[in-house]
């Protein structure tokens, strides 16, 4: 994948995991309705919740603009984001776009774990050349 197109897809994958996050520091009722109806029931008040859950989101969205090791976080994105979509399923017709991000956070992470098998292969080849 080119470098203009992994930052294109890093940069609307951050954003996504931005927004909610800020978004529900105003208006935090548009979001709690999100988490399943066992969650709720774990007894951490629902805005300690929300907003620690929130923090998880731009610790994510960061890490991923930063292109480190990006294996790790779009794949927990991906997760994460079909997660809200499995438990919410009866939305689906407002968190269908969770699927397309989850979709282009599982080719960033794809395009990371080929790379790094490209290059474990090079360097076993290299060291067994030697």
């Amino acid at each position: 994948m080119s470098t203009a197109s992994q930052w294109l897809l890093r940069t609307a994958v951050a954003l996504a995991f931005v927004y909610p996050p800020l978004n529900a520091l105003s208006n935090p009722d548009s979001w709690i309705g999100y988490f399943p109806p066992f969650v709720l029931t774990l007894g951490i008040p629902p805005l300690v919740l929300l907003h620690g859950f929130g923090i998880l989101e731009i610790v994510i969205a960061l890490w991923i603009l930063s292109g480190w090791h990006i294996e790790w976080p779009a794949t927990l994105a991906a997760f994460m984001l079909g997660a809200i979509v499995a438990f919410n399923g009866a939305q689906f017709e407002i968190l269908f776009r969770d699927v397309s991000i989850a979709l282009a956070c599982l080719a960033l992470a794809d395009d990371a774990w080929q790379k790094n098998s490209a290059e474990r292969k090079n360097k076993e080849l290299a060291s067994s050349s030697r």
